[in-house]
């Protein structure tokens, strides 16, 4: 296990977000994240939710733009806020579009020998990541998670595979459909391959199909006005699918009228799902 260089640290609601550093093996490259430790974690490891961030951002979109420190002070979580994908690895091709490459890793495994190597931020996030945070002051055994957008889709896709390692999971706005969506086919075709049955393990709708636990508690918020949500996000399919697989009670999908795609929406609702995984957490 690598260790952690601490880069950063700020005040914030009678706790701290600290900015860590360090050697990734999953990556193959430095990567940094940051945490929020709420003022509890001075005395007792506390509670955590993860939160994985989408298309072009880094370790930083969430924490300062969210707001969502405030109640998870209230509630004596740990926020853990990785970034998007590698860094500095230099693959031809990596920075040619927004929505492919740097900052836009997608939360898979790459198997195309072009990404195979650097882009692995599923086994980043469901592996690595929580054997590093084994070394600060959280209890490993009490975590949830919640993404945006494509983190959104990445942190249904992992719960999904994950189900037994996370107490619950929020996502904003997800990629919930990848396969049938642009996005998602030009992420999963670069990275992995005509193999479809490989885009599946990585689709929360067709996921959620094979799905056998009974552990599944999660919440979902889509804003109306949000210019992608036909054409990306697909949640009209992931409502249809958990109402015809009778998880209805399980999968709280929330339309909100007027809300976009942007962290002003992600602001509004982000006490909801911070207090949805603390009801999972204590």
């Amino acid at each position: 296990m690598s260790s952690l260089t601490k880069l950063s640290s700020n005040k914030t609601f009678g706790g701290h977000v600290i900015k860590y550093e360090h050697a990734s093996t999953e990556l193959d490259c430095t990567m940094k994240f940051n945490v929020f430790l709420p003022k509890e974690a001075d005395q007792s490891p506390v509670p955590a939710i993860y939160f994985l961030s989408g298309l072009t951002c880094t370790e930083d979109n969430f924490i300062q733009k969210s707001g969502a420190m405030a109640e998870a002070a209230k509630h004596g979580l740990a926020l853990i806020a990785p970034d998007t994908s590698p860094r500095g690895v230099s693959i031809e091709g990596d920075s040619d579009s927004w929505d492919f490459g740097t900052g836009a890793g997608f939360y898979l495994d790459a198997t195309d020998p072009k990404w195979a190597k650097h882009y692995r931020m599923y086994s980043y996030v469901s592996k690595e990541l929580p054997e590093l945070i084994k070394q600060l002051p959280i209890d490993a055994t009490r975590v949830s998670i919640m993404g945006h957008s494509m983190g959104g889709h990445g942190a249904l896709s992992i719960f999904l595979k994950n189900s037994a390692q996370y107490k619950s999971a929020s996502a904003f706005s997800p990629i919930a459909n990848p396969m049938n969506c642009p996005w998602g086919q030009k992420a999963f075709s670069n990275y992995l391959g005509d193999n479809k049955d490989e885009w599946e393990q990585y689709d929360t709708v067709e996921l959620l199909k094979s799905f056998q636990g009974q552990h599944n508690h999660v919440l979902v918020d889509v804003g109306t006005s949000d210019n992608f949500l036909q054409g990306e996000l697909k949640i009209d399919t992931l409502q249809q699918t958990v109402d015809d697989l009778g998880r209805a009670d399980q999968w709280k999908i929330r339309y909100q009228e007027g809300y976009d795609h942007s962290y002003f929406f992600i602001s509004t609702f982000v006490a909801d799902h911070i207090q949805h995984h603390a009801s999972y957490l204590k």
